[in-house]
């Protein structure tokens, strides 16, 4: 995980498991509408394939950072799944064996027959890993 400032005042987040070929989802290009919504560029990355949506939007009462902040602050675990989703990217979280987090990122261009969708899993540590994720999109998503 890590948030990098590319250039001053435009921050990226990558989520990538351990290992150098794990999977990573980043998120980039984050740009505000108006007090309300904001949009930003996902980009997944897993075994050779690479899936990317120029735009997700999304308001505040989507509550991103909140779902992300509840998954670091359980890291005890939980039973099932967990679900943030709004129009193109879904994130399902599940607790796993030895204290990890499986981040399932689905992107999909759209609902109609022909529209594609891409599923990765990152695998995140439950304490300390989840904790620095939860921060990094919340800076990111500037929800102080």
């Amino acid at each position: 995980m890590s948030l990098v400032e590319v250039v001053p005042g435009q921050f990226e987040v990558v989520v990538r498991g351990s290992g150098a070929q794990a999977p990573s989802v980043r998120l980039f290009d984050w740009s505000r509408a108006d007090e309300y919504e904001f949009a930003f560029a996902v980009e997944a990355i897993d075994d050779g394939v690479r899936a990317r949506l120029e735009t997700v939007t999304v308001t505040v009462w989507d509550a991103m950072s909140e779902f992300f902040d509840g998954l670091a602050r359980d890291f005890h675990g939980w039973e099932g799944e967990r679900i943030w989703s709004n129009n193109h990217l879904i994130v399902t979280a599940t607790f796993g064996s030895g204290g990890h987090v499986y981040l399932r990122w689905t992107l999909r261009s759209g609902f109609f027959p022909g529209d594609w969708n891409c599923t990765v899993t990152t695998v995140i540590e439950a304490g300390e890993g989840m904790t620095a994720v939860a921060a990094d999109l919340r800076e990111f998503l500037r929800e102080e």
